[in-house]
């Protein structure tokens, strides 16, 4: 129901229902649906609590920080209790595939260099590109391991961008801003340069992560140009399509010099969208060294991360 359904029924203000529902939101009794000004009211069907058997204190801290899981219903679960949840759904023995997860994440925490960033340079290096316009290019975390599926950090950014929820890419931007700060010193980055959404949103994640990130540094001018369709990235699956695609709608707008500038998107699937941006940036002269960064990369050479 709405809050005026619920106003009219029971015969009080609008402003009565509210202070209750929001008490009841609180109690965790009553869930709110939709935005304003579609915005309804329902008793909470909370999925059945798993409770997490015992486990050592080394290992639910590693769950703690890098398993997270978002349910069919919405709810985000962490550490132990989403381990469990996992479990029981995909019918599994909970002390084995914790340690199933710790042996396969530990494979991939090894990627991170001493910084804790992943270096996806040698992957673009597989890919094939025709001219590889990219110097460095580095992420926070993969997008999706074996097995497993999606990492903490990709389930965030899958969910934050399906659901344009601020306050969830707020928080990923609020994450990565010391991994982008090391990267700004370390490879002396002074420009950064957002890559440009392609499908219209209300929320745009790169434009609420720009706000949120807040560097200091110029911003390179970056423009996406659209077509009488408008064709995403996702959408096609030939490396030669992509790089045409990024080829005929990515304008760099600049015509100020720099040495070393810094791209940066949400994620890297096949990486032709930033490499193109690069290529075309050194083409224009206004940079000789050019580093990409995402929040999150796919671990194969050509990869489509269709998702986001």
């Amino acid at each position: 129901m709405t809050a005026a359904q619920m106003a009219v029924d029971l015969e009080v203000s609008r402003q009565y229902i509210h202070r209750q529902l929001l008490e009841l939101q609180n109690e965790g009794q009553v869930e709110k649906l939709g935005r304003a000004p579609k915005t309804f009211y329902r008793l909470k069907a909370n999925s059945p609590v798993i409770a997490a058997p015992a486990l050592a204190a080394e290992k639910a801290s590693f769950l703690r920080r890098y398993f997270l899981i978002i349910t069919e219903t919405g709810e985000r679960l962490e550490g132990p209790e989403a381990m469990a949840r996992w479990c029981a759904k995909q019918k599994l023995p909970f002390e084995k595939t914790v340690d199933e997860f710790i042996r396969t994440k530990e494979k991939y925490l090894a990627y991170r260099d001493n910084h804790g960033l992943i270096n996806g340079l040698d992957k673009l290096k597989k890919t094939s590109f025709p001219k590889l316009g990219l110097d460095q290019v580095y992420y926070s975390d993969f997008y999706a391991i074996e097995r497993f599926g999606k990492t903490r950090l990709g389930a965030l950014l899958h969910i934050a961008k399906q659901t344009q929820n601020r306050d969830l890419i707020r928080e990923i931007s609020r994450t990565i801003l010391r991994d982008v700060e090391t990267i700004i010193i370390e490879e002396k980055i002074d420009a950064v340069g957002y890559l440009p959404p392609t499908i219209k949103r209300d929320i745009q994640f790169m434009t609420i992560m720009e706000n949120t990130l807040n560097l200091s540094l110029p911003h390179v001018q970056l423009i996406k140009v659209k077509g009488d369709i408008v064709v995403p990235q996702k959408s096609l699956s030939r490396l030669e399509d992509r790089i045409e695609n990024a080829r005929a709608s990515i304008i760099v707008y600049e015509e100020r010099k720099f040495n070393r500038i810094l791209l940066i998107d949400d994620a890297v699937g096949s990486g032709a969208t930033m490499n193109e941006t690069a290529v075309k940036m050194k083409t224009k002269g206004i940079a000789d060294y050019v580093a990409g960064y995402a929040v999150t990369g796919s671990f194969k050479g050509f990869d489509v991360i269709t998702e986001v």
